[in-house]
Order: C-alpha cells, then structure tokens, then sequence
C-alpha cells in the first residue's frame, strides 16, 4: 500500500472504514484478491515476487495493511521483503484468542517488530482487528494505536502532514460525517483523487521534482508505475466485514472488482 485512510467510531453502522491505494510498478507480478490456497483463512491480493502482500484480513477478522517510507538514500538491496510482515500477523494464529486480539499478544508482536526492524527497508505496518488497530514505523522504532477518529498514512509517518494525506483525511471525515449510508462507490471516487499538490507543498523526500510531484495526488498513473489496485474494507456493527478490490491497467483502466463479505 501506499496510501491509507482509516474512520475508526466515526459512523454509527460502520465502526472501521478502510480506503487504500497500493501503488506499484506495473511490471511486478500480483494476483488479485483471493482466499489463499496455503492459508485458507487469509483473504489477499499476492505479490507473485517476493510472496507477501500489500493488505489483508482473515476470517476471524485480523487485519494487516503496509505502507513503505520513501527514503532512498537509505534504500539496502540486500533487505528483507516488508509484504511478509503483513503476511506474519494474518497467519500468527497465536495472535488471536476467541476471536480477539489481546493487549498481550499485540504487544509481543510489536517486540518482534521492534527486534527486527533492522532486516527491512522504512516502513509502516497497521495491523490488529477492527475493535484494535496500530501503526509500527520501524524507521523510528514508534507505534501509534489508531482509536476514535480518521486517519492517514501514505510514505512518511503518520504524523506527517503531506498535502495528498490531509486531502483524503478532510474528504473522507466529511463523508462519514455526512451520510448515513456508506456508498463504496463513493470511497472509490476518493481514491481515485489525482489532483497534484502545489509546488510549494511538495514534501522533500530525495526523489526530485518531477517523481515528487508526479507522486502527491491520491491516485497515481505514470509510464512505469501508479495505482494497481484500490481497496475498501468496511466492519459493520454487527461484525459484517466487506472487501471490495479494484484493479487497474497502465492506463489507469479499472479492470475488474473482487468483492467479498462475511461474519467475524
């Protein structure tokens, strides 16, 4: 993933909303939203690379997203994949206790993280259940839990203001706001936002202006890279979980939506 926007107690039906983008390079090998023939309960795009993924949840309803922190100087070719930390918690059956994840548990997962942060290139990692959610930045070693609120992350921090973060977060807090009925064709309009931040908003992270700019809307389509897939996941009140997926072309072309639902 590369930009994430969570509503968590911000709509009475939906307690989490989950709109995010991953952004890839066109030519690395994924597979669309499925159900895992070697881990049943994971529900999860593939990237066919390195055998990770981006965003997923389980039948018992963990879930587990990752962004990268854009730091290229630091970038080591030698690091270990970041889709396998995604992948870690969705299959750590030792995670989940009658359906719940624990203060606990959540907590020695975090020390894993913290003990191998070194192994991987920047990086950020949401990951619990729909009633417990944090974020892990393994470039400063921080964990923010995610409660009541809306919230943005794309490739710094999460306490980092980039223009295209406070866009979806302002878009997305007046949505919820708003309606009582979640249209998810309207979140997929929110994420499919292109508008470029102005030159003197631009953030600075070694990449130069042109991949800077190209880089700071919501949805991204250039020559080699952009947005492969959109994806929305909604926890209703009663413990329905929706993921919808939708995947795009070079030309920014929607292909086709993978939709799923089911009680957690």
């Amino acid at each position: 993933m590369c930009i994430l926007f969570i509503a968590r107690q911000q709509h009475p039906r939906y307690p989490l909303i989950i709109a995010a983008n991953r952004d890839e390079f066109y030519a690395r090998p994924t597979a669309p939203a499925a159900f895992w023939d070697d881990a049943p309960s994971i529900l999860a795009g593939r990237d066919l690379e390195a055998n990770g993924t981006w965003m997923g949840v389980t039948r018992s309803g963990k879930i587990a997203a990752i962004t990268n922190v854009r730091a290229p100087s630091e970038v080591r070719t030698d690091a270990t994949s970041r889709g396998e930390l995604v992948t870690n918690w969705l299959k750590d059956d030792k995670a989940q206790v009658n359906g719940q994840v624990t203060e606990q548990l959540t907590e020695q997962y975090l020390q894993t993280l913290r003990d191998t942060r070194h192994r991987y290139n920047g990086y950020n990692l949401v990951f619990g259940n729909a009633s417990a959610l944090n974020v892990y930045n393994n470039v400063n070693n921080s964990v923010h839990p995610l409660q009541q609120g809306v919230f943005g992350l794309s490739n710094a921090d999460i306490i980092t203001p980039w223009p295209k973060v406070t866009q979806g977060v302002t878009s997305l807090n007046k949505y919820v706001s708003s309606h009582d009925t979640i249209n998810t064709e309207d979140l997929f309009a929110l994420l499919r936002n292109e508008d470029k931040a102005d030159d003197q908003h631009l953030p600075s992270t070694g990449i130069g202006y042109e991949w800077e700019k190209a880089l700071s809307s919501i949805f991204i389509n250039i020559s080699s890279y952009g947005t492969r897939t959109s994806t929305i996941l909604l926890v209703d009140s009663s413990g329905e979980l929706s993921f919808k997926e939708r995947t795009f072309t070079e030309k920014g072309e929607s292909t086709q939506t993978r939709e799923f639902s089911f009680k957690i």
